[in-house]
């Protein structure tokens, strides 16, 4: 337990081992050292001069030998005090690094996130990590197939996501096909059908923000959900220029 508690603070588990035996003893020496705790003394020599750095360990003559002892515990308060203040600086020194990061990441190109799900669960769980993401408001579009995800998603599920999304204050631009009655635009949603046997959709596209999620309706029901802007905006001007158009014809 003690050794655990040491890591936490920022001790490593041999740098933990090596104090926690010391303590136990007025002195050792590295052999004595190395038997007691089972690390390797050359392991040891390195953990002792990290210790001696943090200002937990100090050498002491015995004979003609060196041994090493413990510091008193008082003084992993100033350990702990020392890293305080360290990252405090570190935190206020970032703060003027994040920009030159940000431009390093934006100039070698954003890595998407991508997740694979089978099944009908497997697109449940897709709709669950698209609304549940940390981004808030804006507007999502969306191209479904309203007869392939009323077969799919039970009523309570729609009614599910739908209540997601309306908690998260996110609007939607819709363009869909069904063989049913129209879906009325309202407040929240603004839709557009097109003609299913002239545009065939099989596949439930959702894009926010960052965020893409395709639901596979077809034979083999699937999902798959990236997480990228680059991605993320080129659908969204695709499905813009096509929603603009549909609103003009």
């Amino acid at each position: 337990m003690l050794e655990k508690y040491l890591e936490e603070i920022g001790l490593s588990d041999k740098e933990a081992a090596v104090y926690v035996s010391l303590l136990s003893v007025d002195h050792a020496s590295v052999l004595d050292i190395a038997d007691k705790t089972k690390i390797k003394r050359p392991t040891v020599y390195v953990t002792l001069e990290s210790l001696a750095k943090k200002g937990l360990v100090s050498e002491t003559q015995v004979g003609k030998k060196t041994h090493y002892q413990a510091e008193a515990p008082e003084r992993l308060l100033t350990f702990v005090e020392r890293q305080k203040v360290v990252l405090d600086e570190q935190s206020k020194r970032l703060k003027d690094f994040i920009p030159q990061l940000k431009s390093i990441q934006r100039g070698t190109g954003e890595r998407p996130v991508v997740k694979y799900f089978e099944g009908r669960e497997g697109i449940a769980s897709s709709y669950e990590d698209y609304f549940k993401g940390g981004i808030e408001g804006g507007t999502a579009y969306l191209l479904f197939p309203k007869d392939l995800i009323d077969d799919v998603l039970t009523e309570s599920e729609r009614k599910k996501y739908k209540e997601l999304r309306l908690s998260k204050k996110i609007k939607n631009k819709v363009i869909y096909t069904t063989t049913g009655e129209n879906m009325p635009s309202d407040e929240t949603s603004e839709r557009l059908r097109v003609d299913a046997s002239e545009y065939p959709v099989t596949c439930d596209i959702g894009i926010h923000k960052d965020e893409v999620r395709i639901s596979i309706l077809g034979k083999k029901l699937s999902a798959v959900y990236i997480k990228s802007q680059d991605v993320a905006d080129t659908l969204a001007s695709l499905f813009r220029l096509a929603f603009d158009g549909l609103k003009k014809k």
